[in-house]
């Protein structure tokens, strides 16, 4: 893929994130504020708004819920860009993923519109281009119609599996179970290939589009170090000071305990279709986005020792 010049044009000064309490957003937004940019945040979770409050108590947070009505549309007025975070991830409820990804997306860009913001980021997923049918996939490329569908210039970016502080779900999680049970099981074999992508390196790319206002594209943001799952998991134990032992647990086992425990719990950290997902032997696109968005990567062992640094776990980055 031809990596163009990035245009040289003024930034943007206001900025409204969306989900803003999860990986992407409690890492863009001290970032934004570094650059001087404005920034006001907004999400649904209760928990997460509060933990965004404390750790940066200077940026308007609202509490609310994209997919219904609301004051929260007033953000946007005299926003100058808008960062589309949020995201249904995991669950087992379609409408869940339905009023999150696609209902909440089409009032927000509805409102955006009419609120005159003239440039967009649509933070996308990888997974619009994997073999998987999920919920979280399918309704991952509505959203981004959406977006593209939508008449302001808008970038959208597809990062794979990322990872960093304040990681509460994905590797954060793993972490979390690595350091409390006596073994740490993977499914089967453990040889499905991953490509891990830090959040301080994406978030460099969002700035990018931000300051030069690159639109109209979409663009594969892979972790340009690819990894076996398991292979992963022994660096993630390493990162952490850990002697977990690692077992491969039979696939059907595996899978059969995570439905089993899915019907029992409102909330499940890992579910059945979020396992198949992780099996599926997808090789994602990538592109220079290092030369195009002039970020420097993170080797993936620094990274994941920044991420799970004694520093990073008593600011809250990853247990949180």
């Amino acid at each position: 893929m031809t990596t163009p010049a990035l245009p040289d044009r003024p930034g943007t000064q206001r900025v409204v994130v969306t989900g803003a309490a999860g990986l992407v957003g409690m890492n863009l937004i001290p970032r934004l504020q570094e650059r001087g940019f404005e920034v006001v945040a907004i999400d649904k979770d209760a928990q997460g708004a509060a933990l965004l409050h404390r750790h940066r108590p200077g940026v308007p947070v609202i509490e609310a819920d994209l997919a219904r009505a609301g004051g929260w549309q007033e953000a946007l007025q005299g926003a100058d860009a808008l960062v589309v975070a949020h995201a249904q991830i995991g669950g087992n409820h379609r409408q869940a993923f339905r009023l999150n990804n696609v209902v909440a997306t089409e009032r927000l860009f509805e409102a955006a519109h009419a609120a005159g913001v003239t440039y967009a980021v649509q933070i996308s997923s990888s997974v619009v281009n994997s073999r998987a049918v999920d919920l979280y996939t399918e309704s991952k490329k509505a959203q981004e119609a959406i977006a593209r569908g939508s008449d302001i210039p808008c970038a959208v970016l597809r990062p794979t599996l990322m990872f960093g502080p304040h990681d509460r779900k994905h590797l954060g999680w793993l972490a979390r179970f690595m350091a409390r049970t006596p073994v740490f099981p993977v499914p089967g074999h453990g040889r499905h290939p991953r490509q891990p992508l830090y959040i301080g390196d994406f978030c460099g790319v969002v700035l990018a589009c931000l300051e030069h206002r690159v639109a109209d594209q979409s663009f594969s943001i892979s972790g340009l170090e690819r990894i076996d799952f398991i292979d992963l998991m022994r660096l993630l134990r390493e990162a952490l000071g850990l002697r977990t032992p690692i077992a491969p647990v039979p696939y059907p086992l595996f899978r059969a305990g995570l439905k089993a425990y899915g019907a029992v719990s409102r909330k499940p950290p890992f579910t059945a279709q979020q396992l198949d997902a992780l099996v599926t032997p997808d090789l994602f696109e990538v592109i220079d986005w290092p030369g195009l968005f002039r970020v420097q990567p993170t080797p993936l062992r620094q990274a994941l020792r920044e991420t799970f640094s004694p520093l990073s776990r008593a600011e809250g980055g990853v247990w949180a």
